[in-house]
């Protein structure tokens, strides 16, 4: 196979890729997000391997790229970035409890967890089973009242099934899903920036409060 044919090939997976990930799931990941930043919460990412990249990436673009003049800024922080701390959680405590020991100093309600991982935290290699270090975190965030964000692929995995919110690239192939990772976090943040500058209403709003708005700005309810 010639270069012209392998890249021609690799494009028509892509396009594939696009046509069978769910635009419903990425919506829901949009308005958890924009939710949490509407409500001040802080959004805490992490990954292993070339996810640990696109973790720090996302808390980047999160942080600046969503940021709109006048408007508050997302509180966000990847779990991945501090290297001695790292090091020394994973010297002193194993590479399982990296990310929950960082967690337990900084989670409060409601708070964020974005976990990405291309198998999901399913199956296992020469190191043993992967990912436990964002299975023990996401289900700290969750018994401690967060919410948990998962961009997966294949199945989705353990993950998806722990997850407030998740978008699977529906392929086995790492490549393909860890660059589908990052566009995807460059239109979530897109959007996010577009809907902080409109000052958009989510849909999925407390009815509580959507009914008490609709009291308070009714002519009827006027003395």
């Amino acid at each position: 196979m010639d270069s012209k044919t392998f890249i021609n090939l690799y494009f028509q997976e892509l396009e594939s890729i696009i046509k069978r990930i769910s635009q419903e799931d990425i919506d829901e990941v949009i308005k958890l997000l924009y939710e949490a930043w509407r409500e001040g919460k802080q959004i805490f990412l992490a990954g292993n391997g070339g996810s640990a990249s696109t973790a720090t990436h996302f808390a980047c673009d999160l942080a600046k790229f969503t940021s709109v003049e006048g408007k508050k800024r997302f509180q966000a922080i990847a779990l991945t970035d501090n290297a001695p701390l790292v090091s020394a959680l994973t010297n002193d405590l194993g590479w399982e409890n990296v990310y929950i020991e960082q967690l337990k100093n900084l989670i409060h309600k409601d708070d964020v967890f974005v976990v990405i991982s291309v198998h999901g935290g399913s199956g296992a290699d020469n190191a043993g089973a992967w990912s436990q270090n964002l299975l023990k975190g996401a289900k700290f965030v969750k018994d401690n009242g967060g919410k948990v964000v998962v961009l997966a692929g294949f199945d989705g995995g353990v993950l998806k099934e722990m997850a407030d919110a998740c978008i699977v690239v529906p392929v086995d192939s790492t490549p393909h899903i860890e660059g589908f990772h990052v566009v995807l976090t460059h239109l979530i943040c897109a959007r996010l920036r577009e809907m902080i500058a409109e000052g958009a209403v989510v849909a999925h709003v407390p009815e509580s409060i959507l009914l008490q708005d609709s009291i308070s700005l009714s002519p009827e309810s006027s003395p």
